[in-house]
């Protein structure tokens, strides 16, 4: 069975929390794990990326026959409630001025068994991680990733880039969006990882890999992550989930 732990800081330099995340569960179904960077000011931040995760919790927890439900008609499922979620937080950002502008990264990973669906707006980050490898599933909605596409900086220079926040896709700034799905599989030695870009930012991915894949509880593993991005200078909020199939990685929490 899979283990899940979430943790959720606000960093050293901000005085509101605009990341939000969740997991949420069906008996005899799927497992919905969700991570949101919000943005857009003080308010407009954290109303995009709560908002963001509480409604897909809401509609994945009304799910009828979710068990006999196979990956096809989750990807649909998945699809339509992003496009749900982007037209709520577009239309009220469109109608208030105080939520003006605001908008939402949003990684939302369904996992089934060993087998999981991952949908992917803006710049939080899924991984997939062993004991000597570590995989960024999914690819950043940035400036500074076009950059890097068309081969104008390097890896390097991506990393202190000033523009390197810049965010060109995500939930509720356009009218309507199209989200990027990806697969993974998750064996006993493989662990999952959803995090927002105050751990990516931060943290890089060999020291990533090295926390994670180490002995230990899955719970101190994911606050270990919060706390390393922190000592850097938590220039900005730490979401992190971090799931794994081990029993003996279950937290005794």
């Amino acid at each position: 069975m899979l283990q899940f732990e979430l943790v959720t800081d606000i960093g050293k330099k901000r005085t509101v929390n605009e990341d939000s995340a969740a997991v949420f569960s069906i008996k005899g179904g799927p497992t919905l794990a969700v991570v949101a960077d919000g943005m857009g000011g003080h308010r407009g931040g954290d109303y995009a990326s709560s908002t963001a995760v509480r409604i897909l919790g809401e509609q994945f927890m009304k799910v009828e026959n979710a068990a006999s439900m196979d990956e096809e008609d989750w990807k649909e499922w998945l699809l339509e409630t992003v496009f749900h979620v982007n037209r709520t937080i577009f239309e009220i950002a469109l109608s208030d001025d105080e939520f003006k502008g605001m908008g939402t990264t949003l990684d939302a990973v369904l996992m089934f068994g060993n087998k999981g669906l991952v949908t992917h707006i803006g710049d939080s980050r899924v991984y997939t991680i062993k004991q000597d490898e570590i995989v960024q599933i999914t690819k950043d909605h940035s400036f500074v990733n076009i950059l890097l596409d068309s081969g104008e900086i390097t890896e390097e220079e991506a990393a202190t880039h000033p523009q390197r926040n810049w965010i060109m896709r995500a939930v509720g700034s356009e009218k309507s969006i199209v989200p990027d799905f990806y697969q993974i599989q998750l064996d006993d030695q493989t662990y999952l990882l959803i995090c927002t870009d105050g751990l990516s930012n931060k943290v890089d991915n060999d020291k990533i890999r090295e926390i994670v894949s180490a002995d230990g509880d899955l719970h101190d593993k994911a606050v270990k992550l919060v706390e390393l991005a922190n000592e850097l200078g938590g220039d900005d909020n730490i979401s992190v989930i971090l799931a794994s199939h081990s029993a003996s990685e279950v937290s005794q929490q």
